[in-house]
């Protein structure tokens, strides 16, 4: 592709789409974000779902969307650190369980993690069948063993997250979690509130669950490590001028939000937190 002239298109073929997927030589893209194709505005809502461009960009949207939430999770959890014997956290709690615009926003992060997890497998499943006879050289040298690990991973997550349901959701959903009421009722109008502060107490009194909330951190971590850079690169926001930045930030990421969630069973276990 290098020798090629900078305003000529390159056609490249998905074998579940009919007609091809235009892109342009990346030689030819002198803006800030290059784009390394642009989807044929032929293309059926169910292709996004069947062809293996459409999974990618699936995986790439889903991602930085759970990525905004690991954010917004970490940052109300980061409530139990008040030192207010839980109270801003379940305040915090209340907040996102009772109003409408958190409840909605939770049902797309369901569907985001559905779609996530089963366009990740069929991606690994399709990459498999294409490479049922190996490489004769290999490859794997020049990548990092926890982007070739990507589906192990998640997996790991997805055991996790059943985890983390059944402990805090299914009890605060479902009934189970008892109600505390702040005496100030000038600051809480004297609305019950789920105890969710004394579930997390109570549930990372178990050294066995604090380690294996630990590890699943330590998994995140990894996946975050490739996802993150992985998914704006698929949408192709991977300039030579931003590509140092992104990844400054993906490793930054992949550091502190994992870090940051497993300072919190660490911190209930070993009492850093009245």
């Amino acid at each position: 592709m290098g020798n090629l002239p900078n305003a000529q298109l390159v056609k490249v073929f998905d074998n579940n789409l009919k007609n091809p997927i235009t892109i342009y030589n990346k030689l030819a893209i002198r803006s800030y974000f290059c784009i390394d194709f642009k989807i044929h505005p032929n293309m059926t809502f169910k292709q996004m779902f069947t062809s293996s461009v459409g999974k990618k960009l699936v995986m790439a949207f889903t991602g930085i969307f759970l990525i905004l939430f690991l954010v917004v999770h970490a940052g109300l959890n980061a409530c139990i650190w008040a030192m207010d014997g839980g109270l801003m956290f379940n305040k915090a709690g209340h907040f996102m369980g009772s109003f409408v615009v958190p409840r909605v926003l939770e049902i797309g992060l369901f569907v985001g993690i559905f779609l996530h997890i089963i366009q990740g497998y069929m991606l690994t499943l399709e990459n498999r069948s294409k490479r049922k006879i190996g490489y004769e050289v290999n490859y794997s040298k020049g990548s990092k063993w926890y982007s070739r690990s990507m589906a192990l991973l998640g997996t790991l997550l997805l055991m996790f997250l059943i985890m983390h349901i059944y402990h805090f959701w299914t009890p605060s959903r479902l009934g189970g979690i008892g109600n505390i009421k702040s005496l100030n009722t000038f600051n809480l109008n004297g609305v019950e509130y789920h105890n969710l502060y004394a579930e997390m107490q109570l549930v990372f009194t178990n050294p066995y669950i604090v380690i294996l909330y630990v590890l699943a951190c330590g998994s995140l971590a990894y996946h975050l490590a490739h996802g993150f850079q992985s998914a704006f690169k698929t949408i192709g926001v991977h300039n030579k001028r931003y590509h140092t930045m992104i990844s400054c930030i993906g490793y930054g990421f992949a550091i502190i939000i994992p870090l940051a969630f497993a300072m919190m069973p660490l911190s209930f276990y070993f009492h850093w937190v009245n």
